[in-house]
């Protein structure tokens, strides 16, 4: 069974209380980055145990793998309605390392796109790693850097298809929301990418900065088509104080 497969049964088990993709994981070691759950299996446990019965729905709307790493983007009922991606890491078989990032389910944007909807296959496998590049210079430059005269480089002009709840399609829709954000004060900073991910012409980033003032976890999930950024995918969750973290293992 692949890898990928994996990771969707064992996520739908969150829902339908299937104990069989438990075993996908690593019982001596599985280190958790989501700082509401403990470490360790028994930590996985107790956040679904804390669950309403019945009350948990997982559709997973997309899957992809890059080496050891499998990522997805799962639409949840989880402690009420969420979009979520979810990062595991992989080592001979079994899960030992899990990422995600959470935010709560809102929507259509102002172009009337979910959050979750659109392609959801790749194509393009043997440009895996040219796009994982493009997307990294792409954040580096324009979310980290903010050189925006470079942004008709990466996206062209309202070829741009975007899924953040906020926010319409092409650059004018961008730019109509970093002018809106502005006026009421409200910033956006990314400082640090720690993680490109991809398959084919699927590339997910994980970085990390602040937004409205608060210290923040940015996943980005960009679809690449010809060479240039064609669509966007995104949740955005706050990252909690360390005194309130059920585990030491930072968000990253």
């Amino acid at each position: 069974m692949k890898n990928k497969q994996k990771v969707v049964e064992l996520l739908k088990a969150i829902e339908t209380g299937a104990t069989e993709p438990i075993g996908y994981i690593n019982p001596n070691k599985y280190i958790q980055h989501n700082l509401g759950a403990a470490d360790g299996l028994a930590g996985f446990g107790a956040l679904l145990s804390a669950l309403p019965a019945g009350s948990a729905k997982v559709n997973t709307v997309r899957a992809f793998e890059d080496g050891n790493y499998v990522f997805t983007h799962t639409d949840y009922n989880f402690f009420g309605p969420k979009i979520g991606f979810d990062l595991f890491r992989f080592e001979d078989g079994k899960i030992v390392e899990h990422w995600d990032n959470l935010q709560e389910t809102s929507g259509p944007n102002p172009s009337g796109h979910t959050m979750t909807d659109g392609p959801a296959t790749s194509a393009d496998a043997d440009k895996t790693e040219a796009n994982k590049a493009l997307v990294q210079s792409f954040v580096d430059d324009i979310l980290v850097n903010g050189r925006m005269e470079k942004l008709t480089g990466y996206i062209d002009g309202d070829n741009y298809i975007q899924h953040n709840p906020q926010i319409g399609d092409g650059l004018s829709g961008l730019g109509k929301a970093l002018e809106y954000m502005a006026s009421q004060g409200i910033s956006m900073k990314y400082d640090t990418i720690h993680k490109v991910l991809g398959e084919g012409n699927f590339v997910l980033t994980i970085s990390e900065g602040a937004f409205a003032g608060k210290h923040t976890s940015f996943y980005d999930l960009f679809r690449i088509e010809n060479g240039k950024i064609v669509e966007h995918w995104d949740t955005i969750e706050e990252i909690p104080a360390k005194e309130n973290w059920q585990n030491n293992n930072g968000k990253f």
